[in-house]
């Protein structure tokens, strides 16, 4: 459930670092894109080891 909420707000703030920097509607959706594959893979990532570390099944 981490990762999905992660990966959202990559996006977001993909989209929004794109948008201060001037670019573009596909610049934005390219780094929004691209910072919610890396968010939601650190949130998955930080899903399994909190499970494991608090021992949910």
């Amino acid at each position: 459930m981490i990762g999905p909420v992660f990966g959202i707000v990559g996006f977001l703030c993909g989209y929004y670092l794109a948008q201060k920097r001037g670019g573009k509607t596909l610049d934005r959706l390219q780094y929004g894109a691209g910072f919610g594959i890396a968010f939601g893979l650190f949130g998955t990532l930080l899903g399994i080891a909190l499970a494991r570390f608090l021992g949910a099944a």
